[in-house]
């Protein structure tokens, strides 16, 4: 959603440092109805891990107000520049561990494989810093919780996936907090909430959330190592587009 409406607001002539906190602040509060969508869908198959979410989602609402905050006095480019590198980044970091993935057959297994023992402090410790960078690239958290937990908590990529959207439920309303506090009075765009755009939240609700439905689904129809390349593919092109490579 941040790249795309990005790019789209850039179109119509809206300054980049403006664009960019528009692009963050509406995205997240449309992401928070798909997100509760897709967490209802993953729950009902059994691949929400609450207990991890609950934990990880109220320390990173804390963390993405914080993040939504530093964004709204940083400049533009900065921004822009730096969701192009968390995307690169996180594909990179995604593409070097192919290793964890589950081996072929186990591909639709809800059950986590040997956890971390002390998975709930660590959830903590991992959720706060995830907030941040959520407050600063108004992403929702995905592209970093999901290879946080596969990465380092084991989880299976269903599950991943599953507990990553119900986590968010709590991490972007702090940083739609933040950026409708910070941006009172400087959106130029009729019907604005700070850095919240209405029409533009309507549009994409109206369409990512019956998708988010969809979505989930297939998540649970797809091959485990499919959905995790086309994951990778889509971070890498939408990373090099906000670089300007494009």
């Amino acid at each position: 959603m941040v790249p795309m409406s990005y790019w789209l607001l850039e179109t119509m002539g809206i300054p980049q440092a403006i664009a960019i906190r528009i692009a963050f602040g509406t995205s997240l509060l449309a992401i928070l109805p798909t997100v509760i969508s897709g967490a209802w869908r993953h729950n009902k198959t059994g691949a929400v891990h609450w207990k991890i979410a609950l934990i990880l989602g109220p320390f990173g609402l804390i963390g993405a107000l914080a993040g939504a905050t530093l964004a709204s006095y940083l400049p533009g480019n900065v921004l822009v520049i730096g969701l192009g590198g968390l995307l690169l980044a996180t594909a990179l970091w995604m593409g070097l561990a192919q290793r964890t993935m589950p081996k072929p057959g186990t591909e639709h297994s809800t059950e986590v494989n040997s956890p971390p023992k002390d998975a709930r402090w660590l959830s903590a410790v991992c959720g706060f810093p995830i907030g941040i960078v959520v407050g600063l690239s108004g992403t929702g958290g995905g592209i970093l919780i999901v290879p946080v937990l596969v990465l380092i908590f084991h989880f299976p990529i269903h599950k991943a996936i599953g507990t990553s959207l119900a986590s968010i439920i709590f991490i972007s309303l702090g940083g739609i907090i933040g950026y409708i506090l910070n941006g009172i009075g400087m959106s130029p765009l009729p019907y604005s909430i700070g850095y919240v755009n209405i029409p533009m939240w309507l549009c994409l609700v109206a369409t990512s959330f019956p998708m988010a439905q969809l979505g989930a689904k297939a998540s649970h129809v797809l091959p485990a190592q499919y959905i995790y390349y086309l994951f990778i593919a889509f971070m890498v092109y939408a990373g090099l587009k906000m670089l300007g490579l494009f």
